[in-house]
């Protein structure tokens, strides 16, 4: 017999590979679930950033040939035409008591559905569109006022305020519902 010039494995090493193998022979004890997340659209609203979930996002507009409407709500700033469909703009700037500044031709309409309701936010300017991961928001912070944070999914890592849109789209107060007399 022709030596091979290799030792024979020792005792201790042989229980290591045993209980190597025996470890990655085992299945996984949980599958790690994957990461739940929303997709946002972010944008610019007195000085703050938001972002609502692209869900509910049709398309972003730039700010054309505002109508204001008399007898409306302060909230509704006033209708827009967007590709031949009336669409009411909300600012939500009074919504949630933020300061107010003028319009520019800079202001952008997030046209958003849901609860079949259609209608457009006022944006100061429009950010980009990202993933969040949900377990990553934090709760609305003391300084929030009561109104705002109830209408919030969440604060993100950097600051945005992660609003919950279908809340808003619940609320009684973006309906006009009053009619005129003649």
């Amino acid at each position: 017999m022709k030596s091979t010039g290799l030792m024979p494995p020792q005792p201790d090493v042989l229980r290591i590979l045993r209980a190597r193998a025996q470890a990655l022979a085992r299945p996984p004890e949980r599958e790690l679930a994957p990461q739940a997340s929303v997709e946002v659209l972010q944008f610019r609203l007195a000085m703050e950033r938001y972002a609502i979930e692209t869900r509910y996002v049709r398309e972003v507009h730039p700010l054309k040939n505002l109508t204001p409407l008399p007898c409306t709500p302060p909230i509704v700033l006033g209708i827009v035409n967007v590709r031949g469909r009336i669409v009411p703009v909300l600012d939500l700037r009074k919504f949630f008591g933020l300061p107010e500044q003028g319009l520019t031709d800079l202001h952008r309409v997030i046209v958003v559905n849901g609860n079949g309701l259609e209608f457009g936010l006022l944006a100061d300017m429009r950010m980009g569109v990202r993933s969040l991961a949900l377990e990553s928001l934090q709760p609305a912070p003391a300084t929030l006022s009561e109104i705002g944070a109830g209408y919030l999914m969440g604060v993100a890592a950097e600051g945005i305020l992660v609003l919950d849109l279908s809340r808003i789209l619940a609320d009684p107060a973006i309906l006009v519902h009053e009619e005129v007399k003649n």
